[in-house]
């Protein structure tokens, strides 16, 4: 029972990266498609400076993110003070608080991704449906929505490949406590603090393997593009 309890706990890592990645590319994926729908149509001007602010996490320090996420949920600022005052919840130090670093740091991928699929569709499709009585509504569910797919697809598994190797921003909004908030990335960087470099390369190769699947997933996606081409 101990060694089976012992093997459980190791698994955590994987299971709470796992978890993280998982909710964060769910919500990317809605709110990216959504950015990126309604910004395509803004004037250039407009979208030029939307496009700059929602890009910037991506070529922003992880680190640099992570500050400003504790600028506003670390316990002493506003919004953090107010959920610990008034429902005693802590918005930071829990595996649940990586979920906003996260999301942060991938919602590039997924907003440029999805803006370049929209940006390629025939608007002569969705005209032609408007002329048959269609809703926007339809047309985008049912029209733009499916020509786009592979795009949208590639963008939410591009985005939960970065989300299970975040590290910076996880790191200073989560830290790392084992059993509770450990994901691959901090498991791996306190193994080597600490001299474990058998078990940190364990991960290594585990974190590599997972994404190699993922980048493989990606490149069947593309084919069919390809081949429609």
């Amino acid at each position: 029972m101990i060694i089976l309890s012992e093997q459980i706990m190791d698994l955590y890592p994987l299971f709470n990266s796992l978890r993280i990645a998982a909710i964060s590319s769910v919500i990317v994926f809605f709110i990216g498609i959504a950015a990126a729908y309604y910004i395509a149509k803004m004037p250039r001007f407009i979208k030029g400076v939307l496009d700059v602010l929602f890009t910037l996490p991506l070529v922003l320090p992880p680190t640099v993110v992570g500050y400003l996420l504790l600028l506003i949920f670390g316990p002493k600022r506003a919004v953090g003070s107010f959920f610990l005052e008034q429902f005693n919840v802590r918005m930071t130090m829990q595996w649940w608080s990586a979920i906003f670093a996260v999301t942060v740091v991938v919602f590039p991928l997924m907003y440029r991704t999805a803006r370049g699929a929209f940006e390629r569709f025939d608007e002569n499709l969705a005209d032609a449906g408007r002329t048959l009585g269609l809703s926007n509504t339809y047309i985008f569910w049912r029209i733009r929505l499916p020509y786009c797919k592979q795009g949208i697809i590639a963008g939410v598994v591009l985005s939960f490949a970065r989300a299970l190797g975040e590290y910076g921003a996880t790191s200073m909004i989560a830290g790392y406590t084992p059993g509770k908030t450990a994901t691959v990335s901090t498991a791996v960087y306190q193994l080597w603090r600490t001299d474990n470099d058998e078990l940190a390369l364990r991960w290594v190769l585990i974190n590599i393997a997972i994404s190699a699947f993922v980048l493989l997933i990606l490149n069947w996606l593309e084919k069919p593009q390809r081949r429609s081409r």
